[in-house]
């Protein structure tokens, strides 16, 4: 799969506050001195975006040693051309665990600053104020990319389209541009988290049936959820009409999947990115790694912004999620890292353990893991 090149950035600088207590207060010049060195920094302030960098997550010491200028930094591909030739934009705002009362002023806020890819799911069930927020964005629907996924209790082929049509229905559409397999795991319709064996172990069936809905106009492009390589394969072994679009996975620092994102590459298939930034217990660890700081300091970006741009720079479509609207607007800005620093954290994500965070197989009682065989 051929990586085009293209994006947008925003710059920042740190400072150094202190605090100065003249002891000699006999010479007017020295009363006179503290007073110099804070209009110096006012006027430096004003000449560079310190107020931002401030705000910003994860700048708690200053920068020293040279800085770049963020403005003179290449821009990342801001789409990926899908096999069905569309065009997926790269950085997404994503909805999960976004609450009923904060998700719609999040994505009213998100489209603002000049998103254009949502990506929510039935069972986050927030579609319906995401519709809403829609509905009020003056963006045309065909500038928009709206993600959803299909819940485990709906894999049977009888049962897809009715789910599929709630979800459009909440989110005030006729179409989706993508549809996933949230899981590889089927429950029954009825009862709680009852495995379907047969639908889990043979995934086929399943796919038949959006691959229909494709062609019946409903979705544009369909794809995978949390599937490993293993699970990949046992879908695609069989004979496809549409070949998976992506594949939605957990990447971050912490768990970086380099097989996963080789294997990926090689055989065409795009991933996506969810808790890139780590789950919500992980985002000041995150932050705080003394190689993504290094980083944002050299650069004059944001270490969040360090982490999705690293995302994105290894190809992977990000979906940070935020309810606040500071960190909505800068989680958008990407920028392409000097090679030796994209790959500086790309042997620092490699170098532990990988902590992966989202694994629901004991919450559902499954007699195995959903990642094993990866």
């Amino acid at each position: 799969m051929l990586f085009s090149q293209g994006y947008q950035q925003l710059p920042t600088v740190d400072k150094d506050a202190g605090e100065q207590e003249s002891l000699q207060r006999k010479d007017p010049r020295k009363k006179r001195f503290p007073l110099l060195l804070v209009a110096i920094f006012i006027i430096m302030c004003a000449s560079l975006p310190c107020v931002r960098m401030i705000r910003s997550r994860g700048f708690r010491t200053a920068c020293y040693g040279s800085q770049r200028n963020s403005s003179t930094l290449a821009k990342l591909p801001s789409h990926y051309t899908l096999p069905s030739g569309d065009k997926i934009p790269s950085v997404a705002l994503g909805v999960w665990q976004a609450s009923k009362g904060e998700v719609g002023n999040a994505v009213k806020t998100a489209l603002t600053a000049g998103y254009r890819h949502i990506d929510g799911a039935w069972i986050y069930r927030n579609e319906e104020e995401v519709g809403q927020a829609l509905k009020a964005s003056s963006v045309p629907r065909e500038e928009l990319w709206l993600t959803s996924k299909l819940w485990n209790n709906f894999h049977a082929p009888e049962d897809i389209e009715a789910v599929l049509d709630q979800s459009l229905s909440m989110l005030g559409t006729d179409y989706l541009d993508l549809y996933l397999i949230h899981w590889p795991i089927a429950f029954k319709k009825e009862g709680n988290n009852i495995m379907d064996e047969d639908l889990t172990a043979d995934p086929y069936p399943t796919w038949q049936k959006l691959e229909e809905l494709v062609d019946k106009g409903k979705i544009r492009n369909i794809g995978i959820s949390n599937f490993n390589i293993r699970r990949i394969q046992n879908l695609t072994a069989n004979k496809l009409k549409y070949q998976p679009a992506v594949n939605q996975v957990e990447l971050s620092f912490w768990n970086p999947q380099p097989e996963l994102l080789k294997w990926s590459k090689e055989n065409g298939l795009l991933l996506e990115a969810y808790s890139p930034l780590g789950s919500n217990q992980q985002v000041g660890k995150s932050l705080s790694v003394p190689e993504v700081k290094d980083i944002a300091c050299k650069l004059g970006i944001t270490p969040a912004q360090v982490i999705i741009s690293w995302s994105v720079q290894r190809g992977t479509i990000v979906l940070p999620k935020s309810v606040t609207p500071s960190r909505i607007v800068e989680n958008l800005e990407v920028f392409e890292m000097p090679q030796e620093d994209f790959e500086m954290l790309e042997k620092a994500a490699a170098s532990h353990p990988p902590q992966r965070v989202v694994n629901p197989s004991a919450g559902w009682k499954l007699p195995f893991d959903v990642f094993d065989g990866q």
